[in-house]
């Protein structure tokens, strides 16, 4: 499950699956990777890749919280927030490659020892992932699955709501981007009916204006230039 595969919808696997497990990314690979990205998969993944034996294994290192990006596309929020907050381990879900490996090259050049990558669909870690574990959560713009009928594969929906509510303890906040009108009312939709989950805003300025402490991504800077609105919702698990 991807927040940011944009271009691969045309690859998804067959529907004759339960809809809430839908696969919610396309394809998991883009270009050959050249030598150095081949071993940054091999050598450098192993060593900051989660373990979904024991997900939160941190070598002995005290954190104050742990935080989990789902589908973290090209990585600039993840590494930002991983640079920004030290004391925090950042967990990023992001099934295609070419994420992947930014992911591990920005890890690399800035010496963060605080993130941890799952290189696939993220339920399974979610189902991982210790009861009330959780302090903040983000899905940021989304492969926006515009097709009516390919709808049913976006990942903000009841099911993935579900799944997050197990893991975000009282207080913790989930944020979610979309530069897409129709996403924005689906997520506003599925958060109506998950009461575990409440929307802070309490002006437009709070959901129209992202704040300092969210980074923008490459998917943020299309947006702007093609003229899409952004929405930035934050919700707190109460």
């Amino acid at each position: 499950m991807t927040a940011n595969d944009r271009t691969g919808t045309k690859n998804a696997p067959p529907t004759n699956v339960d809809p809430a497990e839908l696969r919610s990314f396309g394809r998991k690979r883009g270009r050959k990777p050249s030598a150095r990205q081949e071993h940054l998969l091999a050598e450098a993944l192993p060593n900051v890749a989660a373990d979904l034996t024991h997900p939160l294994d941190t070598n002995g290192t005290d954190y104050r919280e742990t935080w989990l990006e789902i589908g973290f596309g090209g990585a600039e929020h993840l590494v930002w927030q991983a640079e920004h907050h030290p004391d925090v381990l950042m967990i990023g879900s992001e099934p295609f490659e070419d994420g992947v490996i930014k992911a591990l090259a920005a890890i690399e050049e800035k010496h963060l020892a605080n993130v941890r990558i799952h290189p696939d669909d993220v339920r399974p870690l979610i189902r991982a992932l210790p009861d009330a574990s959780l302090s903040r959560a983000f899905i940021l713009f989304p492969d926006p699955w515009p097709k009516r009928k390919h709808a049913k594969r976006r990942l903000v929906s009841p099911h993935t709501l579900d799944l997050l509510a197990r893991v975000m303890r009282p207080g913790a906040e989930l944020r979610i981007a979309t530069d897409i009108g129709d996403y924005a009312r689906t997520v506003l939709l599925a958060i109506r009916g998950e009461p575990r989950f409440r929307w802070t805003a309490t002006t437009p300025k709070d959901w129209r204006e992202r704040p300092a402490d969210w980074p923008g991504t490459r998917y943020e800077a299309k947006a702007i230039r093609e003229g899409r609105r952004r929405y930035f919702f934050k919700f707190m698990r109460v």
